[in-house]
């Protein structure tokens, strides 16, 4: 009887242990493991069907971005599985699991924008960073390029280009030879995770390329007597900035309106869109000045014994332009027109017990001579792209060209940039400073290497070779940056538009 009982208790051991052990096939069966962010989720019987699931439950953003289908996560893995595992999840389950862990996709593009490398004063390369863009609809950005292009060019000029339908040059004028964007932008179709801000309207994405924020621009009204340019310069930002953030304004001589409202926006442009332009124009040529002394006269005598008359040359230019603003002026052509005619200037040369020195009267515009061998302004005075421009760049006159004393005067610095000698704005370079001795100081920056050839304490006379023109320091092209003081610049001095003296 002993014997007995104890058999029925092992017995009944048994079949309680049994219970405890997950049922496991003795054949194989193909499921699907579900893998987030490589992290096991459990098996599902049909892949599709978690698809379908996932598709049916995401109504919203079907309805938010106007597409047909959602698709599983990016991070979410389905691999079929051979297994005698029988523990098998639904779809359902697995559909809770997901659904705030990781967002689910939709068919569109991505844009990858890859940012230009810049170079430091030392020579190190930056490397571009590369941003990336979604939108639904290709087209989206490729129409919202084409309007960012086309804020920087104006719209017949782009029209002719695009059509082939520009005239050619007979006597002076330019045609456009090139537009490109110099960033490597590539587009691909993908699947776009709906927690990255996908670009679904032109407008939209247009005002980001060319402001880098979809954020409202800070707005003005008009006051009465306002000018463009007025609004502009108080405003910190150049016209050109002015007139791409008000496209109804045709140009900078517009007429605005007492309480017309008008967006002030800093351009940050996301791509560098440039424009080549050949250009041919004609130009004066500023004639030589000779001066002769006569030892009869005291100092202070001044008389012209033969006027001076400019010549004129037809030049043919390359002009590049990046984001609407000069970069580079090449010269590929030059025909003299008319030759100039010397000026010829007779000064006293005998000393006065009365003489004064340098103490001449402040020099009136008319009476300084121009800085470089030709006349074209690439950059004016002036707001640009948020910093001050307090000088202007005159180019193509090519490297290594004559850099002339714009009036008399004692050379106070010639060197290449150190300390606070830097500007405001960057590196100057190799550059020159000149006092006038009238409270006014010119500037000569970005001189090509070695091309000075006056010395601090030299004292120079109007039109006189100071140096060469180049690219040292923060260029971008060969120019010269030519600079006007009231005061010692960057030193408790200010800048004046040097053109006003011409």
């Amino acid at each position: 009887m002993v014997k007995k009982i104890t058999l029925l208790i092992m017995i009944s051991s048994f079949i309680v242990l049994s219970t405890g052990f997950t049922k496991i096939s003795t054949t194989p069966k193909t499921y699907y493991r579900v893998y987030l962010k490589g992290e096991s989720l459990g098996l599902i019987k049909s892949k599709k069907e978690l698809e379908k699931f996932i598709d049916k439950k995401q109504e919203e953003i079907k309805k938010e971005y106007n597409v047909d289908k959602v698709y599983v996560p990016s991070e979410l893995d389905i691999v079929k599985e051979t297994t005698f595992d029988e523990n098998i999840k639904t779809v359902e389950e697995i559909y809770e699991e997901i659904k705030d862990k990781s967002p689910f996709t939709i068919n569109g593009y991505t844009i990858k924008i890859k940012g230009l490398d810049t170079k430091t004063e030392d020579g190190k390369t930056i490397k571009g960073q590369t941003q990336k863009l979604y939108t639904i609809e290709k087209e989206t950005f490729t129409d919202a390029i084409e309007e960012t292009v086309k804020s920087f060019i104006p719209e017949e000029e782009y029209k002719n280009y695009a059509n082939k339908t520009q005239k050619e040059i007979n006597d002076v004028g330019k045609i456009v030879e090139n537009i490109y964007i110099k960033n490597k932008i590539t587009i691909k179709k993908d699947l776009i995770p709906v927690d990255k801000k996908i670009y679904t309207e032109e407008e939209e994405l247009s005002k980001y390329l060319l402001f880098g924020t979809t954020k409202d621009q800070s707005k003005y009204i008009v006051q009465a007597g306002d000018t463009i340019e007025d609004v502009a310069f108080n405003n910190k930002i150049s016209t050109q900035e002015f007139l791409i953030a008000n496209p109804d304004l045709q140009d900078e001589n517009s007429l605005l309106s007492p309480g017309q409202e008008v967006t002030l926006g800093i351009l940050k442009p996301q791509f560098s869109v440039v424009e080549q332009e050949q250009v041919v124009f004609r130009e004066e040529k500023n004639y030589e000045t000779e001066t002769k002394y006569d030892d009869n006269q005291y100092v202070g005598y001044n008389e012209v014994e033969q006027a001076g008359v400019k010549g004129e040359n037809k030049v043919t230019q390359v002009v590049l332009k990046v984001n609407g603003e000069v970069t580079s002026r090449t010269t590929i052509n030059t025909e003299v027109i008319k030759e100039p005619v010397k000026e010829i200037i007779v000064k006293g040369g005998k000393q006065s017990a009365y003489s004064g020195g340098y103490g001449s009267p402040i020099p009136t515009a008319g009476q300084w001579a121009w800085p470089a061998t030709c006349s074209s302004v690439s950059s004016g005075y002036g707001w640009r792209w948020g910093y001050f421009h307090d000088g202007n760049d005159i180019a193509g006159c090519g490297y290594g060209s004559n850099i002339f004393a714009a009036q008399s005067g004692t050379v106070e610095v010639s060197q290449k940039k150190t300390g606070y000698y830097a500007g405001g704005y960057g590196d100057n370079g190799e550059y020159i400073i000149i006092n006038h001795h009238n409270g006014y100081y010119t500037l000569y920056a970005h001189l090509c290497p070695g091309c000075r050839v006056v010395q601090a304490g030299d004292y120079v006379e109007k039109g006189q070779v100071i140096g060469g023109m180049g690219m040292t320091g923060a260029a971008t092209g060969v120019h010269l940056h030519f600079a006007l003081w009231n005061g010692f610049p960057y030193r408790g001095g200010s800048s004046l538009n040097s053109m006003s003296i011409y």
